[in-house]
């Protein structure tokens, strides 16, 4: 079964990519024209840590989520295509996705998120 990602049990999004690696997590979505609105990169740290996002070589906007590591929303932020930053402590998880999932997904702090990191 492929892995889907939910919001307090509803699925926003089924077409998921993982970052595990350092060089997946420095390259993100950069060089990349558009996501579709189903996906999610889905960056799986070592640890709970502090994380910046920045937006260089990514061509459109995007929406990330923060979590932390029982999964639930700890921030989230719309990024603007190369000026885009977003930094934020004690982050297990962070979620790329297309522009807009956070309004119509009606996201909020302290949500939870649930998927399969397998």
């Amino acid at each position: 079964m492929l892995p889907v990602l939910k919001y307090d049990g509803v699925v926003i999004a089924n077409n998921i990519e993982f970052a595990r690696t350092m060089t997946k997590q420095a390259l993100g979505l950069m060089f990349r024209g558009s996501i579709p609105p189903d996906y999610s990169m889905i960056f799986i740290l070592k640890k709970p840590s502090e994380v910046n996002v920045h937006m260089l070589f990514v061509f459109f906007p995007i929406d990330v989520i923060f979590l932390n590591n029982e999964k639930k929303v700890m921030g989230f932020s719309g990024l603007k295509p190369w000026v885009g930053y977003k930094a934020m402590e004690d982050i297990k998880y962070v979620l790329e996705m297309k522009a807009g999932t956070i309004q119509k997904s009606n996201l909020s702090i302290g949500g939870q998120m649930e998927f399969d990191e397998n």
